[in-house]
């Protein structure tokens, strides 16, 4: 079952912005090339530029932890969170599902 991961990011407008959209471009050419992978997409908050949200959907929930625990990815992760000076935040989520009483 497809999952969507939603990761929330603080870029702070100024300086370092423009540090991070290298860094950002990165994560997703190397997150193109793994298993699992379907798709994804930045948005970034119309009334707060700095609030962005990144919406990446997987195949499975094991792709995506792979995908999370890649050391390069998180390499480059800690480079966008020294910029931002805020922890990124993740979220997972799985479509919702009939359940029976």
């Amino acid at each position: 079952m497809a999952i969507e991961v939603l990761i929330k990011r603080k870029i702070k407008q100024g300086g370092n912005a423009k540090n991070l959209v290298p860094l950002i471009l990165q994560i997703r050419a190397l997150a193109l090339h793994q298993p699992g992978y379907i798709s994804g997409k930045t948005l970034c908050d119309l009334e707060n530029p700095g609030d962005c949200l990144v919406i990446s959907i997987w195949e499975t929930v094991n792709a995506w932890n792979r995908w999370k625990q890649n050391k390069e990815r998180a390499r480059i992760e800690s480079k966008i969170e020294a910029l931002t000076g805020e922890e990124t935040l993740y979220k997972t989520y799985a479509p919702m599902t009939a359940q029976s009483d």
